[in-house]
C-alpha cells in the first residue's frame, strides 16, 4: 500500500510533464517490460474462453490507471483513492448476499462527502467523476481478476495483462506524452512504474500466500489512510478534521465489510502460470493500478 500510494504521490510531477494518460502509458509499459523479462506469458495455456476476460482484464487495467492518475490531477490523494475505494467495497457487499452488507458501501459514500466537503462550494466535479470512473475499473478488475484466478496461478497472468494494460493507456497516453519525452521523464517513469505495478503485485501475490482472503481484504482497507498520508508527506495536502472524520468511515466501512468475506475456491482445472484472485477489496490495482 505504500508502494502504491508513493507511486501515486510522485505521478504527480510526471502528470505536469506528460499529462495523465502519457503518465499511466508510462508507468504500464515500463512495468510491461519489467513483467515480460521475469516471466514467461503463458501463452499456450491460454484457451478460447480465457481471451476475452483477459483482454477486458488488461483493458480495465489500464483505463482505471488514466482515470485515477487524471483524477490525482485534479484532487487530492486521499480524497481520489477513498472515492476509488468505493469500487471494491461495493463489490465486496454485493456479493456478500447480504442487504446489510450494503450499508458498509454507504457508510464509505458518507466518508467521501465529508472528504469533498461540497457544502463549501469548490468541489471539483471533474475529478470526482474521473476517480468514479476509476472506482467501476477497479470493481471491473476484481471480478475478471477472479475469474481468471479460478484457473491460473503464479504471476505468468501480469506478463499477459499488463501489456495490454499499456497499449489501451497507449492510445491517449502516446499523443500526450510526444513531444515531452526526456531521459530524465523516462527515469523517473521507470521509477513509478516499480513503485507500482511491479512491486505492488509482487508483494500481493506472496501475501495472498500466506495469509486467508478476508485477513488480506482487512488490512487493504487502510489504502485510502495511506492515500491520505502520502499526500500529506509528498504533496503537502493537509486535510481538515472533517475529512480525517471522513477517510476514518471510509476505511472502517471498507475493514467491517470483510466479515465473512472467505470464499470457497474452486479447484484449479489446469494449473498454469497466472496470477490468482485478489480478495475483494484488493488493490490495482493495475494496482489498483492486472
Amino acid at each position: 500500500m505504500l508502494s502504491v500510494q508513493l507511486s501515486s504521490a510522485l505521478s504527480v510531477g510526471l502528470i505536469a510533464e506528460v499529462g495523465p494518460a502519457g503518465t499511466a502509458w508510462l508507468r504500464l509499459s515500463l512495468g510491461a517490460i519489467i513483467f515480460l523479462a521475469i516471466a514467461r506469458p503463458p501463452l499456450r495455456s491460454v484457451r478460447r474462453h480465457d481471451v476475452l476476460p483477459l483482454l477486458g482484464l488488461g483493458i480495465a487495467t489500464g483505463l482505471m490507471t488514466i482515470m485515477f492518475l487524471a483524477a490525482v490531477e485534479r484532487i487530492p490523494l486521499g480524497t481520489t483513492v477513498a472515492i476509488e475505494f468505493l469500487g471494491p467495497l461495493t463489490v465486496a457487499a454485493v456479493r456478500s448476499h447480504n442487504r446489510r452488507a450494503l450499508a458498509w458501501p454507504l457508510l464509505a459514500l458518507l466518508g467521501v462527502v465529508l472528504l469533498t466537503e461540497p457544502w463549501h462550494g469548490h468541489v471539483d466535479l471533474l475529478g470526482v467523476m474521473f476517480a468514479a470512473i476509476a472506482a467501476a475499473g477497479w470493481g471491473a478488475y476484481i471480478l475478471l481478476t477472479q475469474l481468471i484466478g479460478d484457473r491460473f496461478t503464479g504471476i505468468g497472468a501480469l506478463s499477459l495483462t499488463v501489456p495490454i494494460a499499456a497499449v489501451t493507456a497507449a492510445v491517449v497516453g502516446i499523443p500526450q506524452a510526444v513531444g515531452h519525452l526526456s531521459w530524465g521523464i523516462l527515469a523517473g517513469a521507470l521509477g513509478v512504474a516499480i513503485l507500482m505495478p511491479v512491486l505492488p503485485f509482487v508483494l500481493e501475490l506472496k501475501a495472498l500466500r500466506r495469509m486467508t482472503s478476508t485477513a488480506f481484504g482487512t488490512l487493504m482497507s487502510l489504502e485510502p489512510a495511506f492515500g491520505v498520508l502520502l499526500g500529506l508527506l509528498v504533496l503537502h495536502q493537509q486535510p481538515s478534521i472533517i475529512q480525517f472524520i471522513g477517510i476514518a468511515l471510509v476505511v472502517f466501512a471498507g475493514a467491517a465489510s470483510q466479515r465473512g468475506g472467505n470464499r470457497n475456491t474452486p479447484p484449479l482445472a489446469e494449473p498454469t502460470t497466472v496470477a490468482p484472485a485478489p480478495a475483494a477489496v484488493s488493490a490495482d490495482r493495475p494496482s489498483k493500478e492486472a
